[in-house]
């Protein structure tokens, strides 16, 4: 896997395929691994680059703090190191909201967004919300990530036929690097593009799972406030729409890139 060093950090990356470039860019605690059944198919009619983010797979694990806007410079360095600008960029989760500050920050790099089960804000508002943050740092801090693997798993693939995917997931969480990860999620929490979005002018795809942890309604009202967006739901799916739901997710995606 090469990799390129760049904004101050070694990103290992991925690419394979010809035409239109697209970037894949991933959730937080996961990897270029996200999109093992996307890769292969996307690669077939454009150039599909994925990449490990600071703090994560096989890239560096720099000390924090880490920022929103750190993520973006970095995705923003690789598209120009690499000379593939204007790309078509598809996040899910964290990889959502990194296309959403990429997409203020530099707006030349970008030819078109997917936000996957995503969106523009990680705002804490209510007790709820902080009580919710608060247990995602302690079950790090005091049980380990693999512990917090086996739970988040149990969420994201609830369906008795998934066991395999869970215990691959749990496998593959519990070799984060805990600093890393919670130097990421120090970075989402409070994090906020909502008042700049009205100003994305780049065609927009929302993909949203009917089982995904925020709901319908919220994702309709970011949708509403960009000039060039809409919003497709994936149906029986929940947050890791790309890994649950993989043929439906590439057949969506692809007609929405097709349009381009």
């Amino acid at each position: 896997m090469p990799k390129l060093h760049t904004n101050g950090v070694d990103l290992y990356y991925e690419m394979t395929g010809d035409g239109q470039p697209i970037v894949l860019i991933h959730g937080l605690g996961s990897s270029c691994r996200d999109w093992e059944m996307q890769t292969p198919f996307f690669s077939k009619h454009y150039r599909a680059i994925s990449f490990d983010l600071r703090g994560h797979g096989r890239s560096q694990k720099p000390r924090g703090p880490y920022s929103m806007s750190l993520f973006a410079k970095d995705t923003a360095e690789l598209i120009k190191s690499l000379d593939i600008a204007p790309v078509h960029v598809v996040g899910i989760s964290l990889g959502g909201m990194i296309a959403f500050q990429l997409a203020v920050d530099h707006p030349e790099l970008i030819r078109s967004l997917v936000i996957v089960n995503s969106g523009p804000e990680v705002v804490v508002r209510t007790m709820k919300d902080r009580w919710n943050v608060f247990l995602r740092f302690a079950m790090v801090r005091w049980l380990g990530m693999r512990k917090m693997g086996e739970v988040l798993s149990k969420r994201l693939f609830p369906k008795e036929e998934q066991s395999d995917i869970q215990k691959l997931f749990v496998e593959r969480w519990a070799e984060n690097d805990t600093r890393g990860y919670l130097d990421t999620l120090r970075a989402i929490v409070g994090w906020s593009v909502t008042d700049q979005i009205h100003k994305i002018n780049v065609p927009t795809l929302m993909v949203a799972a009917d089982g995904d942890y925020t709901p319908l309604s919220v994702k309709e009202a970011f949708v509403s406030k960009m000039p060039k967006a809409e919003l497709v739901v994936i149906p029986d799916s929940h947050h890791a729409t790309p890994v649950d739901s993989p043929e439906k997710f590439n057949e969506v995606v692809l007609s929405f890139l097709a349009k381009q």
